[in-house]
């Protein structure tokens, strides 16, 4: 009985998982429709975002106040483990 029956899934696994798999796509579609926020919130776009703040820096303002190109901080320090910080 037990290989007539896995001849029979063997042969016919395509019209057995297809419907199997679309009732488990349309709950887990419909589970995360009910859980999750699909509210996404505005913002400018990135280039009109990037021109306000070029205009709202000084630099741009007066151009003989430019900045060095220096490290201000230890760029080597920045992710340091709890074992090796300093107390």
């Amino acid at each position: 009985m037990w290989p007539i029956l896995m001849q029979f899934l063997r042969t016919n696994a395509p019209y057995i998982t297809l419907p199997i798999a679309a009732v488990v796509g349309v709950i887990g579609y419909n589970l995360e429709s009910l859980i999750s926020d699909r509210y996404t919130p505005y913002n400018k776009a990135i280039e009109d975002q990037r021109v306000e703040r070029q205009i709202d820096e000084e630099v741009l303002n007066d151009p003989t106040k430019v900045e060095k190109l220096k490290y201000k901080e230890n760029v080597l320090g920045k992710n340091v483990p709890p074992s090796l910080q300093k107390n």
